[in-house]
C-alpha cells in the first residue's frame, strides 16, 4: 500500500513538472518581450502582442520541442531529493539546447508562413535562455527543498534521536547519507563528523558538517565528537581498504554500519533504508565474484532439480539458477517450512517465471525420487541434500552412510536413468584426508560420481568441493552470536584452528559456475582465499556486538571434537599433480583419480547391512586416507 502511494506520487510529480515546463517556456518568452519592449505599461505590450496570439501553432511547437528536448535529457526522471551540480549542469544544457530548436523553428516557420513571426534579435534569445534556465531550475532546487522536509504529520511528534553518527566518506554516498538523516528531522541519528582520506577535503565542511582527518584517525575523532555510531560510505571503496578501515573502527566500540551502493539504491527509496550493520562476512578479504553469462547458459529454458532445495545452500542456488531463465525450479526436501518459503520468494520476485515447484521427500527414498523424476524429467540436478555436521554423524555414521552415500547413489542413478544433461554433487575440503564420518563419505560420494560418469555417456557427472559457508544453518557465526546474546563465554575448540571460509552467494554462484564447465567425471575446487583463524573470527565478532573481547566477552577452548582437524585441505597430493585453473580464475578443476570399481560397488553393498560399530572400517576400504577417530558412543540405525 505504501509503495503505491510512492509511486502515485512520483507520477504526479511528474505531470506538475510537464506542466509547470510548458508553462515556463511560454512565460519566459513573453516576459522577455516585454521587458525588451517599448510598452510603458503591460496592458500596452499585451495589446502590440496580438499578432503573437493569433498565431498559437509558433508556441505549441516551440514548447513541444523544449519538452521534448527536457525529456531526452532525464530532466524528468531524476531524483529531485538528491539532486546536485550534475541535475543543475542538466538543467542548463536541456535549456540551451531547447534554445537553439526554438530558433530553428522561429526561422522555418517564418520562412514557410506557418506563422508571422519576424526574426527575434540574440539579445531575445539570450533573455529567453538565461530566465528558463532560473525557472526551471529554481523550481527543481524548490521541489527540492520540499522533499528533504517532507516528513509525515505523525512524524513531527517524534523526538531527534541523540545518537551521534559518524560518516566515513565525504563523497556522493556520504553527502546523500547526511541529507537523508537531516530530512528524516535527525530521527535516526545525527551526523556530527565526516571522516575522508582525501587531504583536500579534510579541514572543511559539507552540509555544515565538518571533516576531520582520515580513516587512521577514526578512534580519537570518535571519542572527540563523542560518536555512538560510524556508517561506512565508500562503496566504490575496493574491498580490502574496506577491511582496514573496519578493523580500525571496530577499536571504538562504535556501532558499525554501512551504508548501500548508488546502484543498490532506487529512485524512490531512502539510502536509509538500505543501510545495514556491519557484519564478519565484510571483514574477509573475499574478491568480488565475477561470472561469466555465457557459461551459464547451460541453465536456460531447462527444467532444474536441486535436492536439499530448502536448505542454506540449497536455496541459494535456487536463487542463483533462477537468473538464467530456467523453464522449472523443482525444490526438492524433506523439510516442508524452508522450501515452502523460499517459493514464496522466488514467485514474488520472478512472478512465476521461472515456476517453481516444491516436492517433499527424501534422497534415500528411491520411489520417491522416481516419482519426482517421472513426473518433471530434469535436465540438470544439483544435489545439495546432505548432513554436515561432523560431530553428529560421528555420532550417528549409519545416517551419514545412509543419507550422504546412498543418497547420492539414488539420485544420481535415477539422473542416469532419465537421462538428466548435467548432475553435480556438493562436496566439502573435509574429503580431503578425511578424519571423521562426514568427511569420508563425501570422498565416497565424490568416486560414486566418477564411477557413475564413466558407465554413462548421456550425463556429465560432476563435484564441486569448497570449504565452510558463512552464514549455513549450523555453522559457528550463529553459535558465537547466541553465546554473546547469553553473555558468554565464546566457545573456540583450539587457538591454532584454521577454516576456510566463503559466503554462502559466492558458493552458490561458484557451483552454478561450475556446472557450465562440467565435461565428465571432474572434481572442481574453489578457490577459498586463504585460511582464517577461529579465535580472530570469534574476536570480530564479539567486536561488531559493540562488546571488547577477553573484557566484556571471554573466550574459551574446550578442545577439539572427535572428527575435528586443526586444518583443513582442499585437494589431495595426487590430485595437486593435475590440478589446472579453468576458465573462471576462482575455479579449479582436479583430474580423477583411478580406484578399484569392482572393490568399491562391493563395499557400498556391504555398507548397505553394516552395523554402526562396522562402518568406519567399511569407509576406510573404499577411502584409504580416511583417519579414524574412535568414539565410543554411536547411535543405532
Amino acid at each position: 500500500m505504501e509503495k503505491q502511494k510512492q509511486r502515485k506520487f512520483w507520477e504526479w510529480q511528474k505531470v506538475f513538472l510537464y506542466v509547470y515546463d510548458a508553462l515556463a517556456v511560454n512565460f519566459s518568452f513573453i516576459a522577455v518581450r516585454y521587458a525588451l519592449s517599448s510598452s510603458t505599461s503591460p496592458i500596452d505590450f499585451l495589446r502590440s502582442f496580438e499578432v503573437f496570439l493569433k498565431w498559437p501553432l509558433r508556441f505549441l511547437f516551440v514548447t513541444a520541442a523544449y519538452i521534448l528536448i527536457f525529456k531526452v535529457l532525464q530532466l524528468y526522471d531524476s531524483v529531485w531529493k538528491y539532486a546536485g551540480a550534475h541535475e543543475l549542469f542538466q538543467v542548463v544544457i536541456a535549456v540551451l539546447v531547447g534554445g537553439v530548436l526554438s530558433t530553428g523553428i522561429d526561422r522555418i516557420g517564418y520562412a514557410l508562413k506557418l506563422f508571422e513571426i519576424a526574426n527575434f534579435s540574440s539579445r531575445t534569445y539570450i533573455g529567453i535562455t538565461i530566465t528558463l534556465i532560473i525557472l526551471v531550475g529554481g523550481m527543481r532546487l524548490l521541489l527540492r527543498s520540499f522533499l528533504r522536509l517532507e516528513i509525515k504529520d505523525a512524524d513531527f511528534t517524534k523526538k531527534a534521536s541523540e545518537k551521534r553518527v559518524m560518516l566515513v566518506g565525504a563523497g556522493s554516498m556520504g553527502i546523500i547519507m547526511a541529507d537523508d538523516l537531516q530530512s528524516h528531522g535527525y530521527r535516526k541519528g545525527r551526523p556530527v563528523v565526516f571522516v575522508d582520506d582525501n587531504i583536500n577535503k579534510q579541514g572543511k565542511r559539507v552540509r555544515g558538517i565538518p571533516i576531520r582527518g582520515g580513516s587512521e584517525n577514526i578512534p580519537e575523532i570518535a571519542k572527540q565528537y563523542k560518536v555512538d555510531e560510524i556508517i561506512l560510505c565508500m562503496p566504490a571503496v575496493r574491498a580490502e581498504r574496506q577491511i582496514e578501515i573496519l578493523k580500525i573502527a571496530m577499536k571504538t566500540g562504535c556501532s558499525l554500519k554501512k551504508s548501500p551502493s548508488l546502484l543498490e539504491m532506487s529512485d524512490q527509496e531512502s539510502a536509509l533504508k538500505k543501510v545495514r550493520d556491519v557484519e564478519v562476512t565484510d571483514l574477509l578479504p573475499r574478491p568480488e565474484v565475477k561470472l561469466d553469462s555465457k557459461i551459464c547458459e547451460y541453465l536456460t529454458d531447462k527444467v532444474i532439480l536441486v535436492t536439499g532445495g530448502g536448505g542454506s545452500i540449497g536455496s541459494e542456488l535456487c536463487r542463483q539458477v533462477a537468473r538464467y531463465s530456467p523453464q522449472k525450479i523443482i525444490i526438492f526436501d524433506n523439510y516442508e517450512n524452508n522450501a515452502y518459503t523460499l517459493k514464496n520468494q522466488l514467485d514474488d520476485e520472478y512472478k512465476g517465471d521461472p515456476a517453481t515447484f516444491i516436492r517433499i521427500g527424501s534422497v534415500q527414498d528411491e520411489k520417491r525420487l522416481q516419482e519426482v523424476f517421472e513426473e518433471f524429467k530434469p535436465n540438470v540436478v544439483f544435489h545439495a541434500a546432505a548432513h554436515k555436521h561432523v560431530p553428529l554423524m560421528e555420532e550417528c555414521p549409519n545416517e551419514a552412510v545412509k543419507n550422504n552415500i546412498f543418497g547420492t547413489w539414488n539420485t544420481a542413478k535415477k539422473a542416469m536413468d532419465y537421462g538428466v544433461e548435467r548432475f553435480i554433487i556438493l562436496s566439502t575440503d573435509k574429503a580431503v584426508n578425511p578424519t571423521n564420518v562426514m568427511g569420508a563419505s563425501k570422498r565416497v560420494t565424490e568416486k560414486i560420481i566418477q564411477y557413475m560418469n564413466k558407465i554413462t555417456t548421456g550425463t556429465k557427472f560432476a563435484a564441486v568441493r569448497f570449504g565452510n559457508v558463512l552464514g549455513s544453518h549450523g555453522s559457528v557465526i550463529p553459535i558465537f552470536e547466541t553465546q554473546i546474546k547469553r553473555g558468554g563465554p565464546v566457545t573456540v575448540t583450539d587457538p591454532a584452528i584454521t577454516r576456510y571460509f566463503m559466503t554462502i552467494p559466492e558458493a552458490a554462484q561458484l557451483v552454478v559456475q561450475a556446472g557450465g564447465l562440467a565435461e565428465g567425471g571432474e572434481v572442481f575446487v574453489l578457490d577459498m582465499g586463504e585460511p582464517v583463524k577461529i579465535l580472530s573470527l570469534a574476536e570480530n565478532v564479539i567486536r561488531l556486538s559493540g562488546l571488547t573481547p577477553y573484557v566484556d566477552i571471554d573466550i574459551e577452548f574446550s578442545g577439539l571434537r572427535p572428527g575435528e582437524k586443526l586444518y583443513e585441505e582442499l585437494s589431495l597430493d595426487e590430485e595437486m599433480k593435475n590440478r589446472r585453473m579453468t576458465a573462471n580464475n576462482k575455479i579449479f578443476v582436479t583430474s580423477p583419480i583411478d580406484f578399484d570399481e569392482d572393490e568399491l560397488l562391493a563395499t557400498l553393498e556391504e555398507l548397505r547391512r553394516a552395523a554402526p560399530e562396522d562402518v568406519r572400517r567399511l569407509l576406510k576400504v573404499i577411502v584409504p586416507n580416511y583417519v579414524e577417530n574412535k568414539r565410543e558412543e554411536n547411535c543405532a540405525d
